[in-house]
């Protein structure tokens, strides 16, 4: 089959399309599934740098998302079919600690995405536990499907897990235009909630206002602190969504109301930003930090998507060939939405 690999780690060029091995059923419960699309996701970025945290042996096939039709299954699946269309959760655990025995995945030790300890979606098949394979949301096209689950349920855990957001909150994303920025709006605006989007770059605020946002901010050329207080009438935002840590972390704290949330997914504008605790526990603020959610998160989501009808926002699509394009456009932060991969032409 055709896939794109990486040998060692480093740079864009470090991936390798080419031919490998077809993978096989090695378990009862594998599943085979012949993909049709992949997402570029960041953690795919920081596996080929070789800075996600994970021991990585190579050559590994990358990619954490994906989508398209089971080709086999091994004697004891019973939950798809060959030729059942489907998309994956892009998480799975050891099987065998309490986490794991009680569905909680995103919490065990020895938890990786595909592409860390297992070959990825950059490729025409891949190998999956039967359990990673849901059906598509009713509405959704595969070139959709591949795009929502890393993010989207990242989202769904910061915002309805942790945050509670509900109808009338005041809700600040910052990092508009990445994939788990992009998807907290959607979810926020599906939930009634009022959305203050931040960003640096003006043509993504205003594509974000037109998806829905209330208000866009710049925080090159605007005090977003600030600004959230004016625009909720001296309030403060309900909750605050960082997509990328850095310096903006002290001014969230500035920005959001007494008894208000801050859930946080990344730092890669920089991990160690000052922090005013004296801030905190006068405000009575919740701070929360996550990874993807767990399975049972995802099963809730991809109902969500189908009754909601809201589908991810794509922005451009790469032939499989062109993967090292794609993450290049990715490292730059061209992107609004998901960047996908054609494997299937």
């Amino acid at each position: 089959m055709k896939a794109v690999r990486i040998h060692a780690h480093g740079g864009i060029d470090r991936l390798c399309y080419g031919e490998t091995d077809d993978p096989e059923i090695q378990s009862a419960t594998d599943v085979i599934v012949k993909l049709k699309f992949a997402a570029i996701n960041r953690i795919d970025l920081a596996i080929r740098a070789g800075v996600s945290g994970a021991k990585i042996s190579t050559p590994r096939i990358l990619g954490t998302d994906g989508a398209g039709t089971v080709a086999a299954v091994g004697a004891e699946v019973k939950a798809v079919r060959t030729g059942d269309a489907v998309c994956l959760y892009p998480m799975r655990g050891c099987g065998r600690c309490p986490a794991c025995l009680t569905e909680q995945a995103s919490s065990c030790a020895g938890r990786c995405f595909f592409g860390e300890r297992d070959d990825g979606t950059y490729a025409e098949y891949i190998r999956v536990p039967e359990t990673n394979c849901f059906a598509i949301p009713l509405g959704l096209s595969f070139e959709e499907a591949a795009a929502f689950p890393l993010v989207y349920v990242t989202a769904w855990r910061m915002l309805i897990t942790h945050a509670d957001v509900k109808p009338g909150d005041w809700v600040l994303v910052l990092g508009t235009g990445g994939g788990v920025a992009t998807a907290s709006l959607h979810l926020a605006i599906a939930l009634g909630a009022r959305v203050i989007v931040v960003s640096s770059s003006d043509a993504k605020l205003a594509r974000a206002l037109e998806l829905g946002a209330t208000h866009g901010l710049n925080y090159r050329s605007q005090d977003f602190a600030n600004e959230a207080r004016r625009l909720t009438e001296k309030h403060g935002v309900d909750v605050v969504v960082d997509c990328s840590g850095g310096q903006n972390w002290t001014r969230c704290f500035a920005a959001i109301a007494r008894g208000g949330r801050l859930v946080t997914c990344s730092a890669g504008a920089g991990a160690s930003p000052k922090n005013d605790l004296k801030r905190v526990f006068w405000n009575h603020l919740k701070i929360y930090g996550t990874m993807a959610g767990n399975r049972a998160e995802f099963y809730r989501l991809v109902a969500f998507m189908a009754v909601s009808r809201r589908k991810p926002v794509i922005d451009q699509v790469f032939p499989l060939e062109d993967a090292k394009w794609a993450q290049q456009r990715m490292q730059e932060g061209r992107q609004f939405g998901k960047i996908i991969l054609r494997v299937d032409p």
